[in-house]
């Protein structure tokens, strides 16, 4: 078999057959796109006639296998250009390919279930989660469409209800209000520049920061962190910080009057998760409110586990 590369960067395979005059005969071509591949497709009689062993048929058999190989290679080459075309390097060329793949695959397949959809939702998750790209609950956790109202914000933090209005308490609103979901999940996770931004800031800031403003919400974690683990690595605070700044966001979500009221009346569950994508870990823990729990405390983590 001989190959040659064109000008024009096509790549052209041919093949032929060896009669027994010693003269080439070309059996079969097949086009790929914009390249022609030609190719033995079958054995001459005389091959056998004159004396081709039982070796060189299987020699013969592997080299088809190799050709059919190629040919598939080439299909898939082809493909990979055809779709790079498409796209382009356009960001947002990308991105219609990708919605356009959603629709194909997924919307129209589903179509029953968007329609129902399109009338009303009824989630069974609130979540809260960090708007690190990194960490997108729905790709983490399989969310689907209507199972989950997410809010994502910077650290996944829950401001008290006396700090006013804000994206965060607009959304637990609605979603304990009028969706009435059964579980609020606050999920945060390893590495996160936010916590990091907390345990890294100086006491006197510029006030002027949007982000300082914002993640001094979870200063209580901050101290506890420091008290706790003080003497450990920056590093290992910020973890701890991690966790810590989660218990912190689910005990001020009991500070929502309509919050407490469905956690105490049994409708409604809070729930912390952390997600280290370093290691592809998950942990998950429950918290307990009500009165008389051991100890005289309000407060009790259950539930505990840990996927892996």
């Amino acid at each position: 078999m001989a190959f040659s590369l064109s000008p024009s960067n096509s790549f052209n395979a041919s093949a032929a057959s060896v009669d027994k005059f010693g003269k080439q005969r070309q059996l079969g071509s097949l086009k790929i796109g914009s390249s022609q591949l030609i190719l033995a497709t079958r054995l001459e009689p005389h091959f056998i006639k004159f004396g081709l062993r039982k070796k060189e048929t299987s020699t013969v058999s592997a080299s088809s296998k190799e050709s059919y190989g190629l040919i598939r290679k080439l299909e898939d080459n082809e493909k990979h250009r055809l779709h790079e075309n498409e796209c382009g390097q356009d960001p947002f060329e990308e991105l219609k390919c990708r919605f356009l793949n959603f629709k194909k695959k997924n919307f129209v397949e589903n179509r029953v279930h968007y329609e129902n959809l399109a009338e009303a939702q009824a989630p069974k998750f609130m979540v809260i989660s960090c708007a690190d790209s990194r960490v997108c609950p729905s790709r983490v956790l399989g969310f689907q469409p209507g199972e989950a109202f997410t809010v994502r914000n910077i650290a996944n933090l829950v401001p008290k209800f006396q700090h006013g209005a804000s994206e965060t308490s607009a959304a637990l609103e609605f979603a304990v209000n009028s969706l009435e979901v059964a579980n609020v999940l606050v999920v945060g996770h390893s590495r996160c520049g936010g916590i990091r931004a907390l345990m890294s800031m100086e006491d006197e800031g510029d006030s002027r920061s949007f982000i300082r403003d914002w993640v001094s919400i979870a200063k209580s974690a901050r101290l506890s962190t420091q008290a706790a683990a003080g003497n450990m690595s920056f590093e290992k605070q910020c973890t701890h910080c991690e966790k810590e700044s989660i218990n912190g966001s689910l005990l001020n979500l009991l500070t929502y009057p309509w919050i407490e009221k469905r956690v105490t009346e049994g409708t409604l569950s809070l729930h912390g998760g952390y997600y280290d994508f370093v290691n592809c870990t998950f942990e998950k823990w429950t918290l307990v409110y009500k009165e008389g729990l051991e100890g005289g405390s309000k407060y009790a983590i259950k539930n505990r586990s840990f996927w892996s």
